[in-house]
């Protein structure tokens, strides 16, 4: 009896169809595309069967007459994880097309030779205070090889280690006297299934590894929505003393600082390129990722 009130559901629903504009296209288009499909589950394999070309055409000209909620519906082949795969290789296209560069590299070596990675190494050993733009410079002058300022700074985060001359204790000494006192704060971007951009604030306690809060924020962000982002995420919990963040543009926003200034925040940066510096925060956003 329910199958039977079931199909006679479906009859109505189907007729309705029909009787609607371009229905008919869309009903044929609709039972050709689970025909096929159906032929393709039913043959004489134990793995996931093969998609040949023809395949691939029939099932895309069905859905070209269907309704985009139809396809769904329609769609009795796809695994979740075909899906997912195809959101994965969507996402990386997308920052592949917007963060690398626009001409192809030439073929050869990637990199500079061992001799100007030497130079930059004894160049900043022997003047610690010079920045990057400055070794460029010098590089270049001393020895006519032309070098960016950019390229020197992938050098020292690789090959460059300065001493610790500070008597003070080290950086993993004073989160651990820190204790409740210090939060950190850090923000990722992820994708959604469309792949529109989605900012993540997350807020945890330095000491004792558990997490204040999380907040998304989709679309850009500016100093207003920075201040927003983390109020949410750290509503109706008591305030810290201190604060750690990286160097993120982001963070230097007049309306970010001024937030920590009325809520008595002491903001404290990390050191830059020492992941030891931000630890546990940035183990969690790589948990949050995989997961």
């Amino acid at each position: 009896m329910r199958d039977f009130a079931i199909l006679v559901v479906h009859l109505i629903v189907t007729t309705a169809r029909l009787a609607g504009p371009e229905g008919l296209r869309s009903v044929v288009a609709e039972s050709v595309l689970v025909r096929h499909q159906l032929l393709i589950l039913n043959r004489g394999r134990k793995r996931a069967p093969n998609l040949g070309a023809a395949d691939r055409i029939i099932a895309g000209l069905c859905t070209l007459f269907m309704r985009a909620a139809r396809v769904l519906r329609s769609a009795i082949v796809l695994k979740p994880s075909t899906l997912l795969h195809l959101y994965n290789l969507l996402s990386k296209r997308k920052y592949g097309m917007l963060f690398s560069p626009g001409r192809k590299r030439r073929p050869g070596p990637k990199g500079p030779n061992q001799e100007p990675i030497a130079a930059v190494v004894a160049l900043k050993q022997r003047n610690p205070s010079w920045g990057c733009p400055r070794i460029a410079q010098q590089i270049a002058f001393a020895f006519a090889i032309e070098i960016d300022k950019d390229v020197v700074r992938r050098i020292l985060s690789a090959h460059y280690r300065p001493e610790s001359d500070s008597p003070g204790p080290s950086w993993l000494t004073f989160l651990g006297h820190m204790k409740d006192s210090l939060w950190s704060c850090n923000l990722f971007r992820c994708e959604s299934i469309i792949l529109q951009t989605h900012w993540v604030v997350v807020v945890m306690d330095q000491f004792t590894r558990r997490i204040i809060g999380f907040f998304v924020h989709c679309g850009n962000v500016d100093g207003v929505a920075l201040c927003r982002m983390f109020h949410r995420a750290i509503r109706g919990k008591s305030l810290p003393k201190y604060l750690s963040s990286d160097h993120d543009p982001l963070y230097r926003f007049h309306r970010w600082k001024a937030t920590l200034r009325v809520l008595e925040v002491t903001e404290i940066k990390t050191i830059p390129y020492v992941p030891l510096s931000h630890p546990f925060v940035e183990r969690l956003i790589g948990t949050i990722r995989r997961e």
